[in-house]
This record gives C-alpha cells, sequence and structure tokens, in this order.
C-alpha cells in the first residue's frame, strides 16, 4: 500500500497525517515531504499515526529524521495515535524513551 502525507499547517507548528505503509518503498516519500518543511523554533512538528497501517525499519528511520530535522530546527516533535503494532517496534528499539508520544485528543479533521 502506497504512504499518503496531509499537512496542515497550525500555529504550533505542521502536523502531518500519515496513511498506509511507512515501509523500504515509501519512507523516502516522508523524507522528501520533510525536505519542503518551514520548520521553525518554537514549532512541534507533530506526526499523526492514526491511520498508518504498517511501518519497518525504513520507517522508523524516517521517523527517527524527521525528529532530527525538529532538533535541528530547535522545535518539538512528537508523534500521536500510534497504531498498537507501531508502538511495540518502537518500544522494542527503545525509540519510546526518545519519542514524545501523545495520546490523540481530537479526531483527524
Amino acid at each position: 500500500m502506497s504512504l499518503t502525507i496531509e499537512q496542515h499547517d497550525t500555529a504550533a507548528g505542521p502536523v502531518l497525517y500519515l496513511a498506509g505503509d511507512l515501509d523500504y518503498e515509501q519512507a523516502p516519500h516522508l523524507r522528501r515531504h520533510l525536505d519542503t518543511l518551514a520548520l521553525h523554533a518554537g514549532h512541534c512538528l507533530l506526526l499523526d499515526l492514526s491511520d498508518l497501517d504498517f511501518c519497518d525499519s525504513s520507517g522508523i528511520t524516517a521517523l527517527l529524521a524527521a525528529h532530527r530535522l525538529a532538533q535541528i530546527a530547535a522545535a518539538d516533535f512528537a508523534l500521536t495515535a500510534v497504531p498498537p503494532r507501531t508502538l511495540r517496534l518502537l518500544t522494542v528499539v527503545g525509540l519510546d524513551q526518545v519519542f514524545t508520544i501523545r495520546t490523540p485528543t481530537t479526531a483527524h479533521p
């Protein structure tokens, strides 16, 4: 399945809604999208994974790239609505201790 990325810019920073598979074939799509972001100090880059179907090690590497982009911009980084299988993967590799993982408060618009 392909990956779709829907971006909403908010006063707090960009929110990216990811849907589909974040795998070897699709991770470069996210990385290219990250290259186009206008992220500033004090912003928060939020990735909403509520419609993510699958994530492999290439997807994890893309999430790390997003985290690094936020660090470089002196911005915060968070994931929300992380599916159970993806959360388990993040926990196994210890990234649940690196990434801020938020409980979703609102549905995707």
